[in-house]
């Protein structure tokens, strides 16, 4: 049912969102139990195979995969918040459509395919400390956008980002949904030094004091506190619960849009496996925060989604494992 109010409609599907497929996901632990090995021994790569089935309603499979990377400015990068200037953004998304990115070689390693999603960088977000960063009916539609992404028949997608100064927007998220200063989620980003952090630090504060008691609702953090690479992420996560769709979240900032759906409906990221845990200091917490177990941790803080690929070439893996190992004692 469309309503007159853009969030509106996103509130409703968050509390009707598909359940498990306990049956596909029980076969799967079954048939692990009949292989030719311990009990057990495989560790993760069962649980994560048994993890696929569930969310696919079918045996084990990675045909299609696809990473997806959302990119995005900020407004509030005026305050001078990361070494890089907002038109690396661009610069980033181009190299990534030339193929000299550090993701495409990853997607080359794997045999995944990437598309790389150019949200207005022409038209960066309003500063969020003296502004809401998007309007509700611009963070809805985009979105709306990010659910486009799911299009075409994929089977898993691993969903990641570009935006210079988004890891302070993340942590301006994470601040909100779930307390603390700047302070305790800002960390150095692209490269920050300690007077760039300390800066970071209170831009989020002057973030939340200004936006005060409208961030008890968690769209309304998306929306006043976010960007369109957030919104996008938000839109790509329900939209792949809807379709089975299985989905590996990269870094922060993939994380701080998670938790915004999570904190609408608790089970809402119960169909997304956390790719790797980053080297940005508030990312590990988010995690913790969320119950999730991140399948990978290589210090990694390049962003482009490269966690999200290297955990996606794990999940293929344990697929494989399922679908290829003898199974009869």
């Amino acid at each position: 049912m469309t309503t007159g109010l853009p969030f509106d409609d996103f509130r409703n599907l968050m509390r009707e969102l598909p359940p498990r497929d306990e049956a596909a996901a029980e076969t799967v632990r079954s048939q692990f139990g009949r292989m030719r090995k311990p009990t057990g021994s495989l560790g993760r790569l069962e649980e994560i195979a048994e993890w696929l089935a569930g969310w696919t309603g079918r045996p084990p499979a990675v045909t299609r995969p696809l990473v997806a990377i959302f990119a995005g400015n900020h407004g509030v990068t005026r305050r001078n918040l990361s070494p890089r200037p907002p038109e690396a953004t661009a610069q980033m998304v181009e190299m990534c459509a030339a193929g000299g990115a550090a993701i495409n070689q990853l997607c080359v390693a794997h045999d995944l395919g990437l598309k790389v999603f150019d949200l207005a960088l022409h038209l960066p977000t309003a500063d969020f400390v003296e502004d809401a960063a998007l309007d509700e009916r611009g963070c809805a539609a985009t979105m709306a956008f990010g659910m486009e992404a799911i299009a075409g028949g994929i089977d898993v997608i691993a969903i990641g980002d570009l935006g210079v100064g988004n890891s302070t927007v993340a942590a301006a998220m994470l601040a909100a949904l779930y307390g603390g200063s700047g302070a305790d989620w800002v960390g150095p980003g692209s490269g920050a030094d300690r007077e760039m952090i300390a800066r970071k630090a209170a831009t989020v504060d002057a973030a939340l004091s200004f936006h005060g008691r409208n961030l008890r609702d968690p769209f309304e953090v998306l929306r006043r506190v976010g960007g369109r690479e957030f919104a996008a992420i938000a839109g790509a996560i329900i939209a792949a619960r809807m379709q089975k769709v299985a989905v590996v979240l990269d870094g922060f900032a993939a994380t701080a849009a998670a938790a915004v759906l999570h904190q609408v409906n608790p089970a809402a990221l119960d169909h997304c496996l956390a790719g790797h845990v980053s080297a940005e200091s508030g990312h590990a917490k988010a995690l913790e925060r969320l119950g999730m177990e991140p399948v990978l941790d290589l210090r990694l803080a390049h962003g482009e989604g490269t966690g999200a690929a290297l955990a996606l070439g794990v999940v293929k893996a344990a697929a494989q494992v399922h679908s290829g190992m003898a199974a009869t004692i």
